[in-house]
Formats: C-alpha cells, structure tokens, sequence
C-alpha cells in the first residue's frame, strides 16, 4: 500500500502548473511519427477511430478543473491524498490511478497533436529570432568600431583640428539655410507666376506649379511661412479647378480645341479624368436643357417658371418655324461641340499610341472608361435633343398650317433625323412617332381639303387643252423639283427596272463637311422655287399649233376630190389629218399632279407616311377617273355590255363603293371617311351640238388627258414601290394592273356616247324595215338606207376634219372613233335585219349586197382595212343559209348576239318548220336564263 502512494505522488509530481495537466510522457508518445500515422490513418476501422476520439474527448471533459489553475502554489499530489478517504481501499485507488493514466495520456497526446500543427508557425517565430540576434550582433559590432575610431582621435587630433571641423560644419548649416531660404523666397513667389498662368490659360502649367510648390512646402514644413504658403496653395488649387469646372462647361456650346486640349492636361495631372468626363457629360445634359429652354422662350413672352411642355405650347403659330429653326440651330451647336469632343478624344487616342513606349495600367482604365463613356454618350446626347425636339413638335396643333409652312418643318425634322443618323446611327424613332403623328393628322386634314378641292376643279372644268409643251412631264413642275435627281438621269429614264433613287444629295461625311466649314445644315434654304417652263408658245392663228401630213400618207381614194357615190350624194372628201405636237393636259390634270408632287415631298421626308400618301394620290385619280366616266357617259343611248370590259366594270363599282358617297351624306362625314359626293359636270359643257358631235372634243379631252395622267403615275411606280419599302406592294399592285389598265377602255364607251347621238339609228331601222326581203330575184342595186348611213358617215368625216383642227386627233383616236362607228353601223345592220319576219334567199342576197357595198365605201372613206366588226354581220347573214341542225350549233357557240338577234334569225329561217321553231325558241329562251 505505502510503494502504492509513493507511485501516485511520484505521477502528480509530473504535472505542470500550466492550462493542461502535465501528468507524464505516454510510451507511445516517444515515438511522435508513428502516433501521427496512426491518427491520420483512415484505414483500420473508421467506427472504432471515432469511438476512440469520443472516449478522449469525454477522458479530456473528465479532467478535474482545479489541475487547470493558475496558483503556483498547487499541490496535486496533496490535492489527490486528500481526495482519500481514511480508510483505504486498493481497487478505488487503482480505478483511481488506473483513470488519473488515461486523463495523462490524453492530455500528453492532445498537447502534442497542438505542438506538430503550430511547428511552421514555431519554425518561423525561430527564424526571426536569429535574424534578430545577428541585426544585434551587428549593431555591437558598429559600436565597437565607432569607439575604437573615438579613442584613435582623441589620441592624434588637436584643438585646432577640432576647431576647423566645427566651423566646416557651421558653414553647411549656412548654406543649408540659404538654400531653404531662397525655397521659401520662390516659393513666396509662386502666387504671382500662377495668376499670369491661369490668365494665359495655361491650366496645365499651373497645376504643374502649384503641385510642385506642394511637395517642396511637404519638404519645408517645419517653417511657419511655409505652414501658411501651403494653406494659400491649397485654395489656390481649389480655385483653379473651379475655373476648370467653369471652363469645361463653356466647352459644351463653344468649344476650343487649344482651351479643351489645356483643360484635359491639367485634369491628367490632378489624376481626375474620369471624374472630368462624368462632369463634362453632366454638363452637355444641362446644357441641352437650358440652351433648349431658352430658344424657346426668346420666341414666348410670359413667365420663365413655366415647364418647357407648357412653353413650348405656348408658341404662336407665326412664330413657330422661326421657333423651330431657332431651336434646331442651338441644339446644333451643342452636337458640335460633342463632335468635336469626340474628335479630339480620337486624334489624341492615335497620337498615344503611336508615341506610347510603355503603358500605364491606371492610363489604361482612364483610356478605356472615357472611350466606353464618349461612345454611350452620342447616344444619350441625341435622346435628349430628340426629346427636346418631340416636345416642341407635338405641343402645337398644326392641322391648319399652310401646305408650303408644313413641308418646311417637315424638311427641318427630315434633316434633323439625317443628323441623328449620321452621328450615332440613330433611327430617331421617337423624332419619327411625334412627326408622324403631326403628319397623319395634318394629312387628314389637308388630304379631305384636296378632294373636296378636286371636285370643285372637276365640277368647273371646261374640258379645254392646256398648251404645254410637247415633252411635258410631271417632273417638270415646281413641286416635283425634289425628284429631278431621279429623273433627270438619262439611264434612269431608259431603264426603269435599273432605278436607284437616293432621297437626298448628301454622300457620307457631309456632317464633318458642315463642322469644319462652321456652316449649320439649318441655316439652308428649305424653301427654294424654280421657274416653270411648261407652256408652249401659242402662235395668232390656232391652226397653225397643228401640222398637216402630206397627201403621200393618205390612200389613193382619199386623193381625189370627188368620190363616187350614189347620184344625189358627192361630198368632198380631201382630207387633212393633224399631228399629235403635244400630251393633252387641262388644268384639271395639272393640279392633280401638282398634288401629287407635294404628296410626294412629304413622303419624301417622312417615309413612314408613305403609304398613306400615295393611297391618297391613288384616290385623286380614282376621283379624276370616275367623274370622266359618269360626266361623259351619261347621254350613252345603246347598251354598252359591249363597250366595257371586265376590269372596266370592276373598277368602276370598286371605285363608287369605297370613294363615292350619296349626295344627302354631308360633308363633315365625307371628310371623316375620305368620300366625296359625285361631281356633276359644268354647266359650260354642251354635249348636245350636232355640229360638234355632242361633244366629242370635250369627251376627247377628257379621256386623253387622263391617260396622260395614267401614264405619269406608271413612269412614277418604280419611285413609289421604293417609298413604300417593299412591304406593302398589294395595294399598288391592284391600282397598276387594274385602275391603271382598265383606264384605257374608257375611250369606247365615252367615244360611243357621242358617236351613238351622231346617228338617227331609229330613221335607218325604219327604212330597213320598208325593205322588201322577200325578193325572188337577185338584186343589183343596194337598199336606200346604204346611202343614209353612208352619208352620216361623211358628215361624221366632215366634223371630225373641223374637230381636228381644234384638238389634236392621234391616229390611235382616229382609229377607235372609226371602230366605234364601225360598231355602231355593225350593230345596227344587225338589229335592221333581224326585225325582218320573212326572208327568201334572194333578200338573203341582197342583205349581202348592201354590206358589201357598204363595207367597201366605208373603208374607202375611213382607211380601215378591213372594216372593223364585219365579221359580226358576216356571221348573223350567213346565218340565214344553215340548215336546222347546224343553226342550233351556230346559236349555242355565238352568244354575242342578243335574244332578239337571235330570235328574229329562227323565225326567218324557220318559216315552214313549227317544230323547228320551237325547239330553237326553247333552246334561246335557256340561254337567256343562263345570261
């Protein structure tokens, strides 16, 4: 028991006084490397590795708090002999001991766990320490000699030595004085240097000179003049980057390239290049608020609190281009300046990189973040002066300017845009949406002004040529003056599928062309006139505007005086035929162009409109079109089935539905919906003069001249289809393949209108009903009503002669005037013979004789060969000889004819057949169903 205690006493003993009980060395803490492989081995049993390290930490926990003190005077192996009680018992004391081992053993391998993981930090902490010492070793060393050295001179040098090594050493001191002291005369000095920089604008050199004088003053300090100086510096280099400021905000409006270039040096050396660009495009946005605020407000009287929405509503209407123009110029001005900024960024860009030896990283960024900031502000800048712009565009209603005031504005917002364009490749969309909106509603307006116009002109018009000149155009008048670019080109002209238009003069660069000349591209004339020079020379003697043909043009029959004819009719038939000198044109049909061509400039300018204009000028043809139609066919007294064609008809009732209204619809409606209500023709106007075959020249006119319009909108297509961006061609493609093309079949029925009157179609039906066509005989002498139609052929001959003399007749009007004739005679032929209720074959015959004799007169007087639509009385006599099976044949296949033609042949070949009869009669009657 008693070899137990002392073993106890003797393991107490080992503790330290440190935090963790120092109870011994484990046996297998001896070997440290081999206890770290264990630990860090994770083969073996992970389950029992971590049971082991539960058990420590709970063994650790165990430890009692009293080894953990602090008082050097504990006495673990008493602390432990107390805990004994008196009477002893060996397994409490060995479960003891036995407990009091494990608490050590892992303490000891806690401890040395802590020791490996701070031995690099130990290691290092070593190292310093040696450091430490040889620096100390050093320093003994220095002393060592310092001394030494002291006692060597005390020993050698004499009084007089020591003396001049002092004064040697005051007269440094002097001169070190000296020297502070004309420092601090300069210094003292710099206050007036800098001043004269700063009124040369020098910026540059003068924080040059305040800098230094900054770092000298650092230097000097110590002085109490030196300690005011430097207060003085500072506010003078407060001071001078306050002028900076001011001066760099000039730069916005009035930029100088040397001033710019000062300011920029001297803000690269305060190292505030970045803060220098955010301030200058601070300052550009300020600047386009008030320099926009105040062209405004120089064309308003009132108060200058108002916001600049409400200013700019407050401009007058006289005043608001001025206004427009005013405002444009100053903005101008601003982008200039930013131009020129940018220009001086770029030339300075390249200059540095060529000279540029080594590059800086902090230049670096400087040069990247203003690169970055002057690309993003362009954009920005022209935001905000589209903005401005916008706001004034749409604080002005200007439905009721003058066309001429509104195509000015149009062209400054037009030009405004081509600014944009050129600096930031900017659409300037909403520029685009405030001017179209003003656009679109001052369009409606205009557009419902022009059509009412339009019928006013229609209603007055006299139908009388306008004397132009023989290579009149469209693009000869003022207002297709912006299109004479396009069209003057002689290529152009002779291949319209090879157009390329191009809306403006202006080739790339012309924006620094303007920069460079100090020249602003509002200051150009946007209202320029040029002389018109369309009207031909009228002589005294109006039929000498017309030229006559020799005679070596007309036929052989037309030569002589005299043509034979029956024995009471000799006419004289030498003829004279007139030359076509120039396009028929009245003014009707000059002021639709001249509309057009306004319509035309604003499309021009504003692109996004387009489409609604050019409808708008497809509605004054449509209108044109449309009067002609219903003012000269009005008085058409024979059904025209045959006189309109398919796409005629359709135009026409396409036309009426969407742009002609009933005349009790009233014009505020009309205006709403873009109808008109139908012209009526002017009362100036007589049709009904036989001796001017009821109006023929006037009908003429008509017709002819809105051709020539139709052919002036076919030579524009190619410009139009550019306009509308190839995006909506459904439209243009109807009005050209259907409008257009249907316009040349108004000449026969409007021709036939007036030839139908010339005709008493009712006096010849009645001699042709007096004909006996029930002959036995072959008869050799036509009927009498051959010489009737005959002889109201040459007095249509004879007016149309006089009528030529007055209008000019091109051949291809000649020619449909004669077909129509030839019509009128073939239809009435037709109508005459089938009124006829019995027939033999020898009034068969004489149906042949007479339109032989008829035909071969008719093209002796007229030079048509062969007579147009014989065959239509060709066909219908020939008819009379088919037997019954091929008569059904022939009136299935021509239904030309009508029922009654048709009708009238059954019951005159029929005569003796009822059954016959019948049957045909049935099989018309269907075919009339079937019409």
């Amino acid at each position: 028991m008693e070899d137990l205690k002392f073993k106890f006493l003797g393991l107490i003993n080992k503790q330290n006084q440190v935090k963790v009980p120092s109870m011994g060395l484990h046996p297998d803490l001896l070997n440290p490397v081999e206890v770290e492989k264990v630990d860090s081995d994770p083969s073996g049993g992970d389950h029992s590795y971590k049971s082991d390290l539960i058990l420590d930490q709970n063994l650790l926990e165990a430890v009692e708090q009293a080894y953990y003190g602090t008082d050097v005077n504990f006495d673990p192996l008493r602390y432990e002999l107390n805990k004994l009680s008196p009477t002893l018992n060996s397994k409490e004391i060995e479960q003891r001991y036995k407990r009091l081992k494990q608490q050590h053993d892992v303490v000891s391998k806690t401890v040395l766990r802590l020791i490996l993981r701070k031995q690099n930090a130990c290691k290092g902490e070593f190292e310093k320490v040696l450091m430490l010492q040889k620096q100390l070793q050093d320093m003994i060393n220095i002393c060592r000699v310092g001394r030494t050295d002291l006692l060597v001179a005390k020993s050698q040098f004499t009084t007089t030595g020591l003396g001049v090594l002092a004064n040697y050493r005051k007269r440094l001191v002097v001169q070190e004085l000296l020297s502070n002291l004309s420092t601090i005369k300069t210094l003292q000095q710099t206050e007036d240097h800098l001043q004269e920089l700063l009124n040369e604008g020098n910026y540059p050199g003068a924080i040059s000179l305040v800098l230094e004088c900054q770092s000298a003053a650092i230097t000097y300090k110590h002085f109490n003049c030196i300690a005011v100086l430097e207060e003085k510096l500072q506010d003078v280099l407060e001071q001078t980057e306050e002028e900076l400021d001011v001066m760099l905000s000039k730069m916005c409006t009035q930029f100088d390239m040397t001033t710019y270039s000062s300011i920029q040096g001297a803000y690269k050396l305060l190292g505030k290049m970045q803060t220098a660009m955010d301030q200058l495009h601070m300052y550009f946005t300020a600047a386009i608020h008030n320099t926009a605020f105040a062209a405004v407000y120089r064309h308003v009287s009132g108060d200058m609190k108002k916001p600049y929405k409400e200013l700019c509503q407050s401009v007058s209407d006289d005043k608001f281009i001025p206004c427009l123009i005013d405002l444009c110029k100053s903005l101008w001005t601003i982008l200039t300046s930013y131009y020129l900024v940018v220009n001086w960024h770029n030339k300075s860009k390249m200059h540095k990189n060529c000279d540029a030896s080594k590059k800086d990283a902090e230049a670096t960024f400087n040069k990247q973040y203003i690169d970055q900031k002057l690309e993003n502000g362009m954009v920005r800048i022209w935001h905000d002066i589209e903005m401005k712009i916008s706001t004034y565009l749409i604080g002005t209603d200007l439905t009721c300017f003058p066309f001429e005031h509104f195509v000015q504005i149009l062209g400054i917002v037009h030009r405004l845009m081509e600014v944009g364009e050129e600096l930031c490749a900017s659409r300037s969309e909403s520029l685009q949406k405030s001017i179209r909106k003003q656009c679109l509603s001052f369009f409606s307006h205009y557009h419902a002004s022009r059509l009412d116009e339009l019928r006013i002109f229609l209603e007055n018009d006299g139908w009388k040529l306008c004397p132009v000149k023989t290579n009149f155009t469209a693009i000869q008048l003022q207002e297709f003056r912006s299109l004479n670019s396009v069209f003057n080109n002689s290529e152009v002209r002779s291949s319209p599928e090879g157009l390329n238009f191009y809306e403006n003069d202006n080739s790339g660069g012309w924006l620094q062309r303007c920069v460079e000349c100090g020249v602003s591209p509002f200051e150009v004339s946007l209202d320029e006139t040029i002389d018109e020079d369309i009207l031909a020379i009228i002589p005294d003697d109006p039929s000498e505007y017309f030229s006559e043909d020799s005679d070596d043009e007309l036929p052989e029959e037309l030569k002589r005086e005299y043509v034979e004819e029956s024995d009471h009719l000799k006419v004289t038939r030498k003829k004279t035929k007139v030359k076509h000198i120039g396009p028929m044109v009245t003014n009707t049909t000059l002021s639709i162009l001249r509309v057009c061509g306004r319509y035309l400039q604003m499309s021009r300018l504003l692109q996004s409109i387009a489409v609604a204009v050019i409808q708008s000028m497809i509605e004054f043809f449509e209108l044109c079109f449309y009067a002609v139609h219903s003012f000269f066919t009005a008085d058409l007294q024979i059904n025209g089935d045959l006189l309109y064609s398919p796409k005629l008809k359709l135009t026409l009732a396409r036309i009426k539905e969407n742009l002609i209204v009933s005349e009790h619809i009233t014009e505020e409606v009309v205006s709403q919906k873009y109808k008109v209500i139908p012209p009526k023709l002017s009362s100036t106007v007589n049709l009904k003069q036989p001796e001017k075959v009821y109006g023929l020249a006037e009908r003429i006119v008509a017709v002819e001249s809105l051709l020539f319009l139709r052919q002036q909108f076919i030579s524009l297509r190619p410009y139009l289809e550019h306009l509308t961006d190839g995006s909506q061609h459904e439209f243009l493609h109807q009005f050209y393949t259907q409008t257009l093309i249907s316009a040349v079949d108004l000449r026969k029925p409007i021709y036939m209108a007036a030839i139908s009157q010339a005709f008493d179609t009712n006096a010849i039906l009645n001699s042709m009903s007096k004909v006996n066509w029930e002959v036995q005989d072959v008869m050799s002498q036509h009927s009498a009503y051959v010489d009737t139609l005959l002889y109201d052929v040459q007095v249509l001959s004879t007016r149309l002669a006089e009528l030529g003399s007055r209008v000019p007749l091109s051949r291809e009007v000649s020619d449909l005037i004669w077909e129509n004739v030839a019509q009128l005679v073939a239809c009435t032929l037709v109508e005459g013979f089938s009124n006829a209720k019995k027939c033999t074959n020898g009034g068969r015959a004489l149906m042949q004789l007479d339109f032989t004799q008829l035909r071969s007169k008719f093209e002796k007087l007229t030079a048509l060969r062969p007579m147009p639509h014989s065959q239509f009385v060709e066909q219908y006599v020939k008819a009379f000889y088919l037997p019954e099976i091929s008569l059904e044949e022939w009136v299935q296949e021509h239904k030309e004819y009508t029922l009654k033609h048709l009708t009238g042949l059954i019951s005159c070949t029929c005569q003796n057949s009822k059954k016959a009869r019948q049957r045909l009669m049935a099989l018309i009657e269907e075919q009339r169903i079937n019409r």
